[in-house]
Parts: structure tokens; sequence; C-alpha cells
């Protein structure tokens, strides 16, 4: 493909850099993301990826804009109130980016519709907010053979990890089973600070930017944790565990259709 005169400025400071270049905006350009999540991680991840050239992006979620989202939620705005959030930030990606395509599902990820949302794309975010969804993510993902960024926050504290297919563990590796959701952790319930989100979803969208392009080093195998209110950054490492129920030797679970007790709460709004 040959660069229009505005592709050419817009893409500028990534053409100077060796990591990505020509042929690595080329390639994002030809790279599909899907966004599980247009609240507040996937409001900073859809923009930093729209900006970057990302060609398809594909937003999921059942939600519409509330005027408690806009807090957080900054791909969002007072004119968009009511409208359905896969909408207005595809409107947003729209304004920013004329170069990347969307494809919405305006619809809550579930064990029915997962497996063939998820199958088209290069590499998947997870920016839900509720454990159920989370794990349902994970285990889709783990069977699909699917790298994924998983990332949450309460308050100011919060962490990223990402998964590869072969390398390294994925979230029921740490956490066997789906810990029990009685909604007290939620961002409606606990708080949240939007800017810190932002930081979470802003390492959400240089993880897939890194995997698409294959440059630096992933979070695998390691837990990246950030605590916005004292600044601090601390790793974790973490291995594939080989009686992980999902990705282990002996896998207990070979299908979310026959797992699906464990993501039948709600996420949040």
């Amino acid at each position: 493909m040959a660069f229009t005169s505005e592709q050419l400025q817009r893409y500028s400071r990534h053409f100077v850099l060796q990591e990505i270049g020509v042929a690595g905006q080329k390639k994002l350009l030809s790279s599909k993301v899907l966004v599980i999540g247009a609240g507040a991680l996937g409001s900073a991840a859809m923009m930093y990826l729209a900006a970057a050239g990302v060609g398809r992006i594909g937003i999921a979620d059942d939600d519409r804009v509330d005027l408690s989202n806009l807090q957080r939620q900054v791909i969002h705005s007072t004119e968009t109130l009511g409208m359905e959030k896969v909408e207005s930030a595809a409107a947003f990606i729209s304004r920013l980016n004329p170069d990347v395509e969307t494809v919405l599902y305006h619809e809550r990820m579930n064990a029915d519709n997962i497996e063939e949302t998820i199958a088209d794309y290069d590499f998947i975010i997870d920016a839900t907010d509720r454990f159920p969804s989370k794990f349902l993510i994970n285990d889709a993902c783990v069977l699909a053979g699917k790298p994924y960024v998983h990332a949450g926050i309460v308050k100011f504290q919060g962490q990223v990890m990402t998964y590869v297919p072969g390398n390294g563990p994925c979230l029921r590796c740490l956490l066997p089973e789906v810990p029990e959701d009685d909604g007290t952790m939620t961002c409606a319930q606990a708080g949240v600070l939007g800017a810190a989100v932002g930081v979470l979803g802003s390492i959400q969208a240089v993880e897939a930017v890194k995997y698409l392009l294959g440059i630096g080093q992933l979070l695998t195998g390691r837990v990246l944790y950030f605590d916005g209110l004292n600044m601090e950054f601390r790793e974790m490492e973490a291995e594939a565990e080989a009686d992980c129920p999902v990705c282990g030797r002996q896998k207990t679970i070979c299908s979310v259709k026959e797992n699906r007790a464990d993501y039948e709460v709600l996420t949040c709004g």
C-alpha cells in the first residue's frame, strides 16, 4: 500500500521509530483488535489504538452513556448521553482517525457469543470490570488460542498482564476459580480515580501495539501493579501452572458454554 500525504503526516512520529517505521505502520493498518468494554479502560485503550492507526477496532458493550460515566470514560461526552456506548465510541474514533474501521457489538459478551466474536481478531483487550466477565474472556481466549491483555482497577490501584498462547500464565494460573463477586469491589461501590484508569488503559494499548508488531517485551510471565495514590509501579513474576484448569496439561475447562455458570454475573456499567 502507498501512504497518502495525510497519512504520511499523521503517522510521521511512527515512521521515525526504528521499531515501527513504514512496514510497522502498514501492519498496524491491517491489524484487528477487539475491545470488550467501552467504559473507562476501553476509552483510553481505544483512543490510542485509533490514533496509532490500528485498521479495525471491534467494540463490544451493551450499555448506554450515563452522566456518571463521564468522570472516567473519556471517549464519551455530554453530547452522547443516552447513546449506545459502542456508537458513542465509534463516533469519537471516526472523528479522530478516518483510517480506522469500527465494528460494533451492542451486546454483553457471554458463553454463547464470545467465541464467534473473538474469532476474527488478532488481539483482544479485556476492558471489563467484573471478575466473571474477565474469566469469560480469559477462558475463551485461551481455548481459542487468542492473545489478550487483562487489566483491572479499583480506587487508585490496579494491575495489567498479557496472555500469549504457549508463553506464560493465563488469569486462571493466578486465580484458578472466579472470586466471589458480591458487587462490593466495582467502580460504583468502591470508587475509582478516572486518570488512574487511563494509565492502565493506555498500557493495554501499548501491549496491543507491541504484540501486533512483534516488538519489545510483553507483560507475559509477569503482572504489573500500579498504585496511583503513591505513584508506584511494581512487578510480580508469574508462571504457567501445570494444573491450571484451562491452560494446564490436564485442563478441566474445555468449553465456555459448558462452564457458563462461572460467567453469569453482569458487568458493571
